[in-house]
């Protein structure tokens, strides 16, 4: 079954005659993924999620580790390009209206959220000086919520400030996010070998499909 759904997800994918270079970002997208998973991984065996110790964690990566540097900034432009790719792959769906196939259109933009939200996390974890105040004053706009607002904010917080307990959890987050969307990733690839790749004059291209591979 497992090859059976990636042979038509990759090989057997309808696709119109006339289709481009822009419908590159997704195969482009997945390899930023594999990329920021692996340095991930690399860079978690060396941070540790603590307030008196995160910020010397990554300056110990980058100076003593072997190739920390690299896998750094690996890293860090890795979720730049991610998130360049992924604009160009949402433009790309508007222009061409993608979004009629509402399925998988809806799970993009849940897997959108997801990406934002796994951003914002990674961007407290150096626990610089704008980390730290970057990400209280975004959590603390929660708290214009009427009623439920306050409370929110220290549900998330962990405690009645921005600390020890928020880091954990945005590192925990952090990891968690991105295991979920990249399970969530392969449905609209289940989706796809039934509906095909939109074509790019918007017309109806059924019977002029042909399989993704030469």
């Amino acid at each position: 079954p497992l090859i059976k759904i990636i042979n038509q997800s990759f090989l057997d994918l309808p696709a119109p005659s006339n289709i481009s270079a822009w419908w590159n970002f997704r195969s482009l997208l997945g390899v930023c993924l594999m990329l920021q998973i692996i340095t991930g991984l690399f860079l978690a065996m060396h941070y540790t999620a603590d307030t008196t110790t995160a910020f010397s964690s990554v300056t110990h990566i980058c100076r003593d580790v072997n190739y920390g540097w690299l896998i750094r900034y690996l890293h860090a432009n890795g979720a730049s390009m991610f998130f360049i790719f992924l604009y160009h792959h949402m433009g790309r769906g508007i222009y061409y209206g993608s979004f009629t196939f509402m399925q998988t259109w809806n799970i993009g933009v849940l897997l959108l959220f997801a990406v934002m939200a796994t951003a914002f996390m990674s961007y407290v974890l150096p626990w610089g000086q704008i980390s730290f105040w970057g990400a209280t004053v975004i959590t603390n706009l929660l708290s214009t919520i009427p009623y439920i607002g306050p409370n929110l904010v220290e549900w998330i917080w962990g405690g009645f400030s921005f600390d020890k307990a928020t880091l954990t959890r945005f590192f925990a987050f952090h990891f968690i996010l991105p295991s979920l969307f990249t399970a969530m990733l392969m449905i609209p690839l289940l989706f796809l070998p039934k509906t095909g790749s939109k074509n790019p004059s918007g017309m109806n291209s059924n019977l002029n499909k042909s399989p993704f591979r030469p």
